[in-house]
């Protein structure tokens, strides 16, 4: 037992990770922008949203991560397994269309961070896309992904900057805890991008499978529970501050562009404010533009027992990198060609929200099955908590829609 002791703080090492790295490559580009623009255009009045869907979150990534544990298979094996070919294809649909418009976000955002600096698109997103592809391909991504995680903690900036704006506490803390709503269809359409960029159907299959190559036994899995919940309320805290960071310095201009969009940290950089953001979406984009096309040719992979590559040969999986690539390259044409590059990024979190109901009636069906399971199925607060959340976004689009259709917006 003593020894146990000892050596349960390296344990814990171990273990975490997969929560804390999922849950801040979720701060990417398209999260950045779909914050800062909730903030610019609503001030503080989307932040009680943030703070509901943040618990949600830590309970979707749980439940992710205990999956995983249980059963030692990913979210796509256990659909496959337990619904069939069929709903494989509707459920993995559902994710490529997700992903690849999150793809195309992640690209954006490389193209809009050196735009900052007067670098055409046509030269930093085939160049990158490039660079990301060979990293995969010839194994060294793993080697880089802890630099660009690391250099992630550029964002605690905002933070800081969100607590030097001189904001208006009372105001954030009145909003915080009281919902607001407004009959603007883009009010609604904002709301359910910033919930699809917090919770997003790859970050599901993407933590799962993480979990399941880490080899994470049930009776470590505290320590994994724990990795999944820190890492959830890390990442939205820092939401949290980019709200209320462009909620008192931009407010009530919507941003255009990524320069606007970086005075949100003026506060803490002053005259550097739109390097430092620079630096910041470009790193965050380019760690998540190699990890969606990556987690769309692993999940495709292993639903239909298809060779997984990164250890391995072009040629020894060859419909692994082919999916790989078409992710990439289907990027890579969009963000050329596309006119206002803030709009695709907000646009693809809201596909995100849109498409995320599908994957959570999923989760939700197998976890609760004991033949599954066994005694580690939900409780009736999760079941409760995931089950409206999933209700509540869909409510989201036929309103959006509703008063789309009828001129509101």
């Amino acid at each position: 037992m003593r020894r146990l002791k000892r050596w349960r703080p390296l344990l814990i090492l171990a273990l975490i990770g997969p929560g804390i790295i999922t849950a801040a490559a979720d701060n990417d580009a398209g999260g950045i922008i779909t914050y800062t623009q909730a903030g610019a255009k609503y001030r503080y009045d989307l932040l009680w949203v943030l703070v509901i869907i943040t618990f949600v979150l830590a309970m979707i990534q749980e439940m992710s991560a205990r999956m995983g544990v249980v059963t030692q298979k990913g979210l796509g094996e256990l659909i496959r397994e337990n619904f069939g070919v069929k709903w494989t294809m509707f459920a993995l649909g559902t994710l490529l269309l997700a992903n690849l418009a999150t793809t195309v976000a992640e690209f954006a955002g490389l193209a809009a961070s050196l735009e900052i600096f007067g670098v055409n698109r046509f030269i930093t997103v085939p160049l990158a896309a490039i660079i990301i592809w060979l990293l995969v391909v010839k194994g060294s991504f793993k080697a880089v992904e802890r630099v660009f995680l690391g250099l992630s903690l550029v964002y605690a900036t905002y933070v800081v900057s969100g607590l030097m704006s001189h904001a208006n506490w009372t105001q954030v803390l009145h909003d915080t805890y009281s919902p607001t709503f407004h009959s603007d269809p883009r009010f609604m359409f904002l709301a359910i991008a910033v919930i699809g960029t917090t919770i997003t159907p790859w970050m599901q299959f993407f933590l799962q499978a993480t979990v399941v190559d880490k080899g994470v036994k049930v009776e470590n899995y505290t320590y994994q529970k724990w990795d999944v919940y820190i890492g959830s309320m890390l990442t939205d805290v820092v939401s949290f501050f980019m709200i209320v960071a462009a909620g008192t310095i931009i407010f009530p201009r919507a941003i255009n562009n990524p320069a606007e969009a970086a005075t949100a940290l003026q506060p803490v950089a002053h005259g550097y404010a739109k390097a430092l953001f620079a630096i910041g979406l470009f790193n965050a984009s380019l760690l998540a533009a190699a990890i969606l096309p990556l987690s769309t040719a692993y999940t495709y992979s292993e639903a239909f027992g298809w060779e997984i590559g990164i250890s391995r040969k072009f040629s020894e999986a060859p419909i692994f990198y082919a999916i790989y690539t078409f992710c990439i390259g289907f990027g890579v044409v969009v963000v050329l060609f596309a006119q206002r590059l803030i709009e695709v990024m907000i646009n693809a979190q809201a596909v995100n929200g849109i498409l995320l109901p599908v994957i959570l009636v999923f989760m939700l069906k197998l976890i609760n099955r004991k033949e599954i399971m066994g005694k580690f199925t939900n409780s009736r607060i999760y079941n409760y908590a995931v089950w409206a959340m999933a209700i509540v976004l869909i409510a989201m689009t036929l309103a959006w829609l509703i008063g789309l259709a009828l001129g509101l917006g």
